[in-house]
This record gives structure tokens, sequence and C-alpha cells, in this order.
């Protein structure tokens, strides 16, 4: 009998989300009766203001929200949505253009599967997000690291890039400011990129999520705004998630050129169809409200931050640069790890073994490096409660100072 597999070389060649697999986890410590306190999770802990919510509320009572709407998102907010890149990206978009996704992790998904042939090469800054890799290979693309360290704030140069690219090389990665790091890259390391990536014929997907989050005199540059030429090789990916504290909403969406929008509208239409209503009509007023609750939420961030910094930086063995934007904090542990740590002196040769010490003897959930590209550091999300923080931070310095 032919032996047949049971699950696509496809599949099996993707990583379960890290980030996803500590945040489940930890929650089924807690269900459990463990008082964990979580750092895993990119997610605000405010609740999404309530001029949107009102706005799902009177949307559930209405008819036209009770049925199919066009796959590519609701007109009115294809339209908002364009608006707010000329406000914030500082440049005009068409909204046949705008294709609104199921959270930005689809737009992620959806992007690579258009754009990639087998084979095809994207280069990846890291520390990278989780999903960035994984998203390549579910494409049968191969992506390509291309690591820049604290030494140079994780902001990638134009040599290393150009070193990566290959004749297979079709795309590159800009994700500022940044998940894992928290880094705001420079406007001239921005433009350099867009020239660099017009020049070479590559697509530039800038993933601009977490565009309002940033913190003392660091702005967030927006490569289609310094680099007009490369809109037309360029695909922005956002959401509501992280600006509106709107995560499990799932509202998400793409902005790229009419022909890539097109192949990726007539690829949802065969996998989810439209985006449910009530989120889309929630997704309208928040995008075309006011900033307000956005910067007092911010405001709440960087107290956070400079507090978990502070606290991390406390803890010998553990170097954290200061973020200038989202609400992480990556943190290099590599001076814990082959040392005894914890009430039973354990002892951990990778940042993943010891985010598992660290989750199960002091009931502290961070994520490994090893999930972004980069050994030897942790991830810690400072979006939760501040009482939180502090306790979690005391856990940590306690647990490794025994």
């Amino acid at each position: 009998m032919a032996d047949w597999r049971t699950l696509s070389v496809r599949i099996n060649s993707v990583a379960p989300s890290a980030t996803l697999a500590v945040d489940s986890k930890a929650k089924a410590m807690k269900a459990s009766g463990i008082d964990v306190i979580g750092f895993g999770a990119g997610e605000p802990d405010f609740p999404t203001p309530d001029y949107v919510v009102q706005a799902a509320v009177d949307a559930c009572r209405d008819p036209r929200n009770h049925r199919y709407t066009p796959t590519a998102g609701l007109p009115e907010l294809r339209r908002a949505i364009a608006d707010k890149t000329l406000r914030d990206s500082g440049f005009a978009v068409d909204p046949s253009q705008v294709l609104v996704t199921n959270g930005g992790k689809q737009a992620v998904y959806e992007t690579f599967q258009v754009l990639l042939d087998p084979g095809d090469e994207v280069i990846i800054p890291a520390p990278y997000w989780t999903s960035y890799p994984e998203a390549v290979k579910l494409a049968d693309g191969v992506p390509v690291p291309v690591f820049a360290g604290a030494e140079r704030g994780f902001e990638p140069r134009v040599e290393a890039l150009e070193a990566a690219r290959t004749p297979r090389t079709k795309a590159v990665i800009l994700n500022s400011p940044s998940n894992p790091t928290g880094a705001i890259w420079s406007a001239d390391t921005v433009r350099s990129i867009g020239l660099w990536a017009l020049e070479h014929g590559i697509w530039v997907v800038s993933d601009e999520i977490y565009e309002h989050l940033h913190y003392d005199d660091a702005v967030t540059s927006y490569v289609g705004s310094l680099v007009p030429e490369v809109r037309d090789r360029l695909v922005i990916l956002n959401g509501v998630a992280k600006t509106y504290a709107m995560t499990g909403w799932r509202v998400g969406w793409m902005v790229a050129p009419d022909a890539l929008t097109s192949a990726a509208v007539k690829l949802q239409s065969h996998l989810t169809s439209n985006v449910s209503n009530v989120p889309q009509r929630a997704a309208i007023a928040a995008v075309s409200g006011s900033l307000e609750a956005v910067h007092a939420m911010r405001e709440a961030f960087d107290r956070r931050r400079r507090l978990i910094v502070h606290a991390l930086n406390g803890i010998d063995g553990v170097d954290c640069p200061t973020p200038k934007g989202a609400f992480y904090a990556f943190a290099d542990v590599s001076g814990l790890l082959g040392r005894p740590v914890g009430p039973d002196g354990s002892v951990a040769e990778s940042s993943a073994a010891l985010a598992a010490l660290l989750l199960d003897e002091a009931h502290v959930a961070a994520v490994p490096g090893e999930a972004f590209g980069a050994p030897g550091y942790l991830r810690f999300s400072y979006a939760l409660a501040d009482a939180d923080l502090v306790e979690g931070m005391r856990r940590f310095a306690d647990w490794a100072s025994r």
C-alpha cells in the first residue's frame, strides 16, 4: 500500500505562532488557578473607545449589516482608509487600492500568496515579527533574514540587505515601529531602503500597524511618502488592532497597486469573503475619528515603557535598550544563560529554555528571542496594567537573583 502523507509538506514546514503559544499556555495556567503575569501577547489592556463600540452597537441593529457585502470591504471603510492614509502617511491613494482583511495577519498572508512564486525570496530584517517568515513559507517562498543588533538600534543597513540580494529576491519587509524590538528606523534608513528597492525592482512590504505608538523625539517615517516612486511596488499593511485597542475585532487592510489588490480580492473571495460587517462599521468610526483616545493610551504606554526598561536593567544579567515605539521591550538575557537561576538552580542554555523556566517557576510569561530570529533575547509586552507590570518585574528579579 502506498505511504500517503497525512499532512502537506507546506504546512509541516511552518512553525506555530510563538507569541500565541506563550499566551495560550499562560491563559491555561491562569484557568487552572495559577497567578500568571503575561508579558507575551501584544494586546493593549485598554477597552476599545466608547464611540467605536457604539458604532458597532448601532450597526448590529441595521439590517444592511446582516447580509453579504463586497469582498474588498465596505465602500465607506475603503474610502475612510484611503483618507486615513493621506492623513497619516502623507500621500493619496484611491479606495480601489484598499482591501479590508480579517485582521492584519490575513493581509500579510494574502500579500505573499499573490506576490510570490515558488523559490522567490523575501528579505526580512531581523529581529522580525514571528509570522513574517512563516507567511513567506506558506507561499512557497524563501525567507532571507538579515540581522541588525542592539548596537545598531536594531536598524538594518542597506549594505547588509544588498549582500543578501539575489536574482530571486522579490520583496523586502519594513516594520517600523518594530515588533519585537520597539525600534523606530530613521527617515534616512527608510528612504535608503526604498531607493535601493526601487533600483533593483524589489517590492516593498511596509507593515505600519504601530505607526501611532512612538515616544520621545522619535516619529514614524513612511516609505511611500519619502520615496514616491516606490508606490508602484509598495504594499502597506495596517489595521485597527494596536492603535485603537481592537485586537479582537479582526479588521486589517492592505493598500497596494490596483493589480495586486485585485489579485488579493480574488484570493479572499475564495478564502473568507467579506470581513464581518459590524466590525467594519466600528473600524469606520475608529479610522475616521479623533486620535485623542489613541494619544491617551500612548501616554500610558510611555509610562510603562520607562518602568519596564528601568526594572529590566536592574536585573543582573539583563540588558534592555530603551524602545522608541510600539509597546515591547526587547531584552538581552544572554547574561542569565549557562548559570543557575530560580529556586532550584536550573540552568538554561537558550532564551527559549529560559522563557520556559521563567513561566513554570516564576509564573511570568515572555516570548523567547528564537521566535524573532534573535536567540538570547526575551520580548516583554508592556501593554498591561501598571500593577501587573511592577509585580511581574519583581517576580523576574527575585527569580533571577536566587
